[in-house]
């Protein structure tokens, strides 16, 4: 028995290990700050530190039956104990972690399928050459720099004046409806109310999150009842998705549709502090979206009240 969880355990424990240094040691190389609320992870950290654990594991286990069915599970078990170390000790929030989730399994399974060809060959030459392949890419992705923006834009018909939307879309009352989005129903804040100093150019506003989280955002475009333009001048710092993401502008456009109904366009300008884009863009957009939804659904209902 001991013959056989002293490697299952050695693949869990050398290959988290690994994983930990190289992150830890990237962050010190590349001299960012890293108050472990922020800071860019590359496509290399997310891709190639969990393939490269995958193939560290099974080297640990390689001289037992690894049949698909067991590198799945132990791909999941390798990837939860990933997790909880990423929690404990780099402070990442829980919502974060169940974005990275499955990004972390895959490539993780994905190192452990790898490991078990590598290894059942028994060609050194090979797992030399792939081993230095993973790393030039690694820190050549790392030193490269990194840089992503995207805007997301929703729209929304609203059965009031326009007059009366704008004064909504200025600033509004708290809203206290249940949430819909199921990563706000397991804890991400969403937005519930917006205050403003002023309805004039320049004027400060504030939108608050379910948790107090505040935004503090400036007026920089004010044409009454058509276009109003806000940037975000300060913005929360945590580990739940905000350490990850900035927010840099959002717009409110309202088109009069000459029948007593206005059309408002929610527009979000933002920033991504984690790569693959590809992927996290996918969740960027569908959270900034369903803010959208939720803002502009709660200045339909003000609206349209009598």
């Amino acid at each position: 028995m001991k013959k056989v969880l002293t490697p299952l355990f050695n693949g869990y424990l050398v290959s988290n290990l690994v994983g930990l240094l190289i992150i830890g040691l990237t962050k010190y190389l590349t001299a960012k700050t890293y108050d472990f609320l922020g800071g860019t992870y590359t496509l290399a950290e997310f891709l190639i530190v969990p393939f490269l654990m995958g193939i560290i594991a099974v080297w640990f286990w390689r001289h037992e039956p690894l049949p698909g069915s067991r590198l799945v599970s132990r791909a999941w078990y390798n990837s939860f104990i990933a997790i909880a170390l990423s929690f404990g000790f780099l402070r990442e929030g829980v919502i974060c972690l169940v974005i990275l989730s499955p990004l972390l399994w895959s490539f993780m399974l994905a190192g452990c399928y790898a490991g078990r060809y590598m290894f059942k060959r028994d060609n050194q030459t090979l797992n030399v050459s792939v081993v230095a392949l993973l790393a030039i890419f690694f820190f050549v992705d790392v030193m490269s720099e990194h840089h992503y923006e995207n805007m997301v834009a929703d729209e929304m018909v609203v059965n009031a004046p326009v007059s009366t939307v704008w004064k909504n879309v200025v600033a509004y009352k708290r809203n206290t409806s249940p949430d819909k989005y199921w990563l706000f129903k397991i804890g991400m804040p969403s937005p519930v109310e917006s205050t403003a100093e002023g309805y004039y150019l320049g004027a400060k506003r504030k939108c608050i999150f379910s948790n107090g989280y505040v935004f503090d955002e400036k007026i920089t475009t004010y044409e009454e009842n058509k276009n109003l333009i806000f940037d975000i001048t300060n913005q929360p710092r945590d580990p739940e998705i905000m350490g990850h993401i900035d927010i840099l502008r959002g717009q409110f456009l309202l088109k009069d549709n000459g029948n007593g109904t206005t059309t408002v366009t929610g527009n979000s300008w933002y920033r991504l502090y984690v790569f693959p884009a590809w992927y996290y863009g996918i969740w960027a957009k569908s959270i900034t979206r369903n803010v959208h939804i939720r803002v502009m659904e709660h200045i339909k209902e003000i609206s349209e009240a009598r």
